[in-house]
């Protein structure tokens, strides 16, 4: 049995340089995320260590995925696009290291909401 071809979109990526942009292209349903780093020095002048900080869950969609394949062959459209600010399930993903740059690419299903 023969496979059907699909034409695929072109990946989309941040044109503003985050990362480079063109460096790290996801597939499928993947989405790669800037995370935003939270505050060190709190407005008291308090500084908060490494060990006390939590795991952010708020990011910068940096570059998109074509989308998943339905049973038919068809692409499913992104819900997402570059540039939304999203949240997303704490602990998922895999988390790299691009030029300084520290970004998380996970699956559109472990986007919890976009942040207006």
């Amino acid at each position: 049995m023969a496979k059907a071809k699909v034409a695929s979109k072109p990946v989309k990526t941040a044109k503003n340089g985050a990362s480079g942009g063109s460096k790290l292209i996801p597939l499928q349903d993947r989405i790669v995320i800037k995370p935003v780093v939270q505050e060190e020095v709190l407005a008291s002048g308090i500084v908060i260590p490494d060990t006390a900080k939590e795991k952010p869950q708020q990011g910068t969609v940096i570059a998109v995925g074509p989308g998943k394949l339905d049973d038919n062959g068809k692409r499913i459209a992104m819900d997402v696009s570059v540039g939304d600010r999203v949240l997303y399930a704490k602990y998922t993903g895999q988390e790299i290291k691009i030029d300084r740059d520290e970004l998380i690419v996970i699956s559109e299903k472990d986007v919890l909401a976009k942040v207006q």
